[in-house]
Order: C-alpha cells, then structure tokens, then sequence
C-alpha cells in the first residue's frame, strides 16, 4: 500500500478514535443535563405545591373570617335600634321613679305630669322609628287585606262599602316589609 492510503487510513482511525471519545464525553454531558433539568423541574414543583397550598390555605381562612363577619352582622343587625330604645326606656323608669318625689304634689298636677311624660316617651319611640324606617300603616281609605286585618264590619252611613272605619289597633311597616296588620273595622253596607 502506499503512504498516502496508510495516511488517509491513520487519519481516518484517530477520526474515528475522536468522534468516539467526543460521543463517550456527551453522553455523560447530556446525562448530567438531563439530570439538572430533572432536579430543578423537581425544585419548581415544590415551590408551586407550596405556594398551591399557602393560596388555598389563605382562601380557607378568609372563607372563615367572612363567615364569621357574616354571623356577626346577622346577631348585631338590630345594635342601632336597641340603643335607641334606651332613650324611651331611660324615661318609663324616671317616670317610675318620680312618683316617690311626687307625693306632695296634688293628683291633678301629678297627672298631669304624668301624662307629659307618658307623651314625651311616646314622642321617643316615634323618634326611634323613623331613624330605622319604621312607620305607621295608613288606615284612611279602601281596606288592603296587605296591611289591614278586618275584625269587625260595620254599617256606617258616611262610609263607602269596603272602606276603613275604625283603626283599633295600629299597623307598622319597616321600609315596605309589614311588622304587624292594622287591625280595623270596615264598612259593610
């Protein structure tokens, strides 16, 4: 054979010896990356488990908190309304009270006093009722079987047939929801 093949044969054997050895050192290379990727991959997940898991666990304690603001609101919904009954209430007791003071004072004047009183403590509550849009049902005109409740009818010239005569007991609304029917007598011609 001559030089030249015996050259071209020699560099192809150490081409050949190379590409091996550069084979053998990327394998282990790609391993090696395969295997970081794997481990930060790995790492990645965690991270997302746990910030999975401190979401959730925030959204369960404020599921709780507004439930519980939720139960509050409900049990203290009438708060405002009992503290202005504490007015009318504070008056019926000095009513009471005034009578130990009073008993010097002449029976017309101590009813009289007491009367006054009676209706400033009335003048209280009907304060307190408008501040919460409470209000008296109307009983003028034409029965509504929404807010009357007819106990009695009655024959009555000055009335149409169907129409309120007589309020007996007052009716109250809060906004437009009925607390209690006005109880009424009606015209029955």
């Amino acid at each position: 054979m001559s030089e030249e093949k015996k050259e071209e044969l020699q560099t192809e054997e150490v081409l050949e010896n190379e590409t091996e050895v550069l084979v053998e050192e990327e394998a282990p290379v790609v391993e090696e990356t395969i295997e970081s990727v794997k481990a930060d991959l790995e790492v990645k997940l965690k991270e997302a488990e746990d910030k999975y898991l401190r979401v959730h666990a925030d959204f369960e304690n404020i599921k709780k908190r507004l439930e519980k603001e939720k139960y509050n609101a409900i049990d203290y919904a009438s708060e405002k309304f009992a503290k202005d009954l504490l007015a009318p209430i504070d008056s019926l007791e000095m009513a009471l009270a005034a009578e130990e003071a009073a008993k010097d004072m002449p029976s017309d004047e101590l009813l009289a006093k007491l009367k006054e009183g009676v209706e400033l403590t009335i003048k209280n509550f009907y304060t307190a009722f408008e501040k919460h849009d409470i209000s008296v049902v109307e009983t003028d005109g034409e029965f509504d079987p929404n807010f009357h409740d007819a106990v009695m009818q009655i024959d009555s010239p000055d009335h149409e047939d169907g129409h309120i005569v007589q309020r007996l007991q007052k009716g109250y609304k809060f906004k437009e929801r009925l607390l209690r029917p006005a109880m009424v007598s009606i015209c029955k011609k």
